[in-house]
């Protein structure tokens, strides 16, 4: 099994192309969609958010308002810290109940749509690793005309993430996105195809399919064991 590396910084057009992956036939793993769900009001992240942020950070349907956390935490590094500490253990193990999923569904290759795929030391697992960047200006115009935010905020925003110049420094696959979408569609169509490439054997036998092989060929060498020794008696 493949399990790719997707990142990149807020604005540089991420999530664009991981839905470009999705509507290849590419299954994706979420880190943002698996966050969601681990902050849902009752969940043991959210009651540890609750009680390190206090109650001021509820809805009053009891779920967390993330605006307002994220206001909070992207003004203060170490309250951003702290987030990231809490939330750490309930993402990655959410993460890889969705990797055994796909894996049990014989998916071959996986994207996994991580931001903060190098800080959390995450890159180790996956190869290659595609990041999604664009120049500073671009990202920060970008960000502000999404969000409707202002200058500062957006700037809290990015300089609370990896910078994407160090990010591109470690990636395998860089895609270019500070042109317009069919430049993003063109490079993409370049990137997938080398994403789904035919499968290494050293993946192949980390795939369901290789791992059903090679029960089937342990269990027809103890079957063959069996008959020679049988014989040796006889």
């Amino acid at each position: 099994m493949r399990i790719v590396g997707l990142t990149g910084g807020i604005g540089s057009g991420k999530s664009t192309v991981s839905n470009l992956f999705k509507s290849h036939g590419v299954p994706v793993v979420d880190a943002d969609v698996v966050a969601r769900d681990v902050l849902k009001k009752g969940t043991g992240g959210w009651k540890e958010v609750v009680t390190a942020f206090g109650e001021q950070i509820l809805q009053d349907d009891g779920e967390v308002d993330r605006p307002k956390l994220g206001q909070i935490v992207f003004s203060d590094p170490s309250k951003r810290q702290l987030l990231n500490r809490l939330l750490a253990p309930y993402i990655s193990s959410g993460i890889i109940k969705e990797i055994l999923k796909l894996w049990l569904k014989g998916s071959k290759v996986i994207v996994l749509d991580i931001p903060l795929l190098f800080e959390v030391k995450m890159d180790r697992w996956t190869k290659p690793i595609i990041v999604v960047w664009v120049d500073p200006e671009t990202q920060l115009r970008r960000l502000m005309a999404r969000d409707g935010s202002n200058e500062e905020d957006a700037r809290n925003r990015i300089e609370a993430q990896m910078p994407l110049d160090l990010k591109r420094s470690q990636a395998d696959i860089v895609i270019d996105n500070t042109g317009s979408m069919d430049d993003l569609n063109e490079r993409f169509k370049e990137v997938c195809k080398e994403v789904t490439r035919p499968l290494t054997w050293k993946e192949f036998a980390l795939s369901r399919q290789g791992a059903l092989l090679a029960f089937f060929s342990v269990v027809v060498g103890v079957v063959a064991l069996n008959k020679a020794s049988n014989g040796n008696v006889s």
